[in-house]
């Protein structure tokens, strides 16, 4: 899972399919500064390559970003430095609170246990500011998830040809996506990888009480994030 492969064409992809981080990264500042309006830094758990980080560090003075995947980390590095360290969302400690936390793209679905979503979202409020927001993308809810949902793209970036095909499937309370990866160029020739996405199923409910448990309250806002909604938590 998010391994070299995945690492090094993860950023062209997504911008072959359309992903504005920019956009999004904008969209999640100004949520933010709704209700921390003097809010100076952020950190990204979860970060991957570190996209929507960059951006966020046009808008904030200071920027941190946590990712567990060492390719991923590398590959955030070469665009951010040392700002992205890696670490495992359920238990890191970078020794230093921020105005906002962020975790984006379903990447709160890895936490997959009760328990270990609540470790999750008590590392966010240790690293949180007084007077600062978390703001979680979640994964798909229990009675969101479509299981048997296929998805397909092929683009041209940068002279590569990428094509990614998804397939998505319900194993009890956790979603697999399986999803097949070609790459292809001139000089690349073809190549064709597979990775594979575990991801908890919580219901709203049950993100609602960690956040709680988490010694967070938790405000929920639907529609965004292509239909995931977003939660917004301050301490309380």
């Amino acid at each position: 899972m998010y391994g070299a492969e995945f690492a090094e064409i993860y950023d062209l992809i997504h911008r072959g399919r359309g992903k504005d981080y920019a956009l999004e990264a904008r969209f999640v500042a100004g949520l933010a500064r709704r209700r921390a309006p003097a809010a100076t830094s952020l950190l990204d758990v979860a970060c991957a390559t570190g996209s929507h980080l960059g951006a966020f560090a046009e808008m904030f003075e200071t920027v941190a970003g946590v990712e567990l995947s060492a390719p991923m980390v590398e590959a955030a590095r070469r665009k951010l430095g040392d700002t992205v360290h890696r670490g495992d969302m359920r238990d890191f400690d970078l020794g230093a609170r921020f105005s906002v936390v962020t975790c984006m793209f379903g990447s709160i679905g890895h936490a997959m246990t009760e328990p270990e979503l609540v470790a999750t979202l008590r590392r966010f409020e240790a690293h949180l500011e007084d007077g600062g927001v978390v703001v979680v993308d979640p994964w798909w809810f229990d009675d969101t998830f479509t299981p048997g949902h296929v998805a397909g793209d092929v683009c041209t970036v940068d002279g590569l040809t990428l094509a990614r095909v998804s397939h998505a499937t319900r194993q009890g309370d956790t979603s697999r996506m399986e999803v097949h990866y070609t790459v292809a160029g001139p000089e690349y020739g073809i190549r064709h990888f597979v990775e594979t996405y575990p991801a908890r199923l919580y219901t709203r409910e049950q993100y609602e009480k960690a956040f709680v448990e988490a010694g967070l309250t938790a405000e929920y806002l639907p529609g965004v994030q292509n239909g995931r909604g977003l939660f917004l938590a301050v301490r309380g």
